[in-house]
């Protein structure tokens, strides 16, 4: 399968995701992932890219996502789908050892409780952060939007984002708007003060599969 993909040549994002299904040998519906390069400085606050973008078709995983609030917010992060809920309670339960969790999501008065654990979520990318909207009053809203499919992302320190844009079962046109809408959330992110090329490269791979160029002229 991985004479399929020509390691010299940059294809277009449509036929990129067309290709990361043919090539997929897994047995299970793997993930698709996507890799873009960027061309930006993170050790500079500015540059340090982080932030959140609503997948159209989501990821085709569901999330599991425990929710730190005041009691009078309990029922309704419950009813919007929230896995786990509570405050003191999960506290102990994090500090006991347990992270089987995917997004954790907290109200800004409860953070400095949440704050105690921080050195629990934070090495596992799990801390709560404003500005991925995990840190809001509305507990509620922020569950709905994840459980239908929200991600976050965060540059890592050699300037790449990694994300996951949805599953081998998908269908071309799906991943490839999945893909359009976090590309085009990292362009309307370029910070002012990055210089020369920002969007540096691009590739997608499914899990176990070879990765696959894409030509960032063709990203909408």
């Amino acid at each position: 399968m991985e004479s399929k993909v020509d390691r010299n040549k940059l294809y277009t994002i449509e036929d990129a995701m067309k290709l990361v299904k043919e090539v997929n040998t897994t047995k299970f519906d793997a993930s698709v992932d996507i890799h873009v390069r960027l061309g930006i400085d993170p050790r500079k606050p500015d540059q340090a890219l982080r932030g959140s973008v609503a997948l159209p078709h989501g990821t085709g995983r569901v999330k599991k996502v425990a929710v730190f609030c005041t009691p009078d917010k309990e029922e309704e992060a419950k009813a919007a789908g929230a896995d786990f809920v509570g405050l003191d309670d999960l506290i102990k339960k994090v500090q006991d050892g347990w992270t089987d969790v995917d997004v954790v999501i907290a109200m800004p008065q409860v953070m400095g409780q949440v704050g105690r654990i921080g050195r629990i979520l934070g090495p596992r990318g799990l801390m709560p952060n404003p500005k991925t909207g995990t840190v809001t009053q509305d507990v509620a809203g922020a569950v709905a939007e994840i459980k239908q499919g929200k991600i976050s992302y965060r540059v890592d320190k050699y300037g790449i984002v990694h994300a996951s844009i949805g599953r081998v079962s998908f269908s071309p046109d799906k991943l490839a708007e999945n893909a359009n809408e976090l590309l085009g959330v990292l362009q309307r992110a370029k910070p002012a003060s990055a210089k020369g090329t920002y969007m540096k490269s691009v590739s997608v791979a499914g899990t176990m599969s070879p990765g696959i160029k894409v030509d960032t002229k063709t990203i909408r």
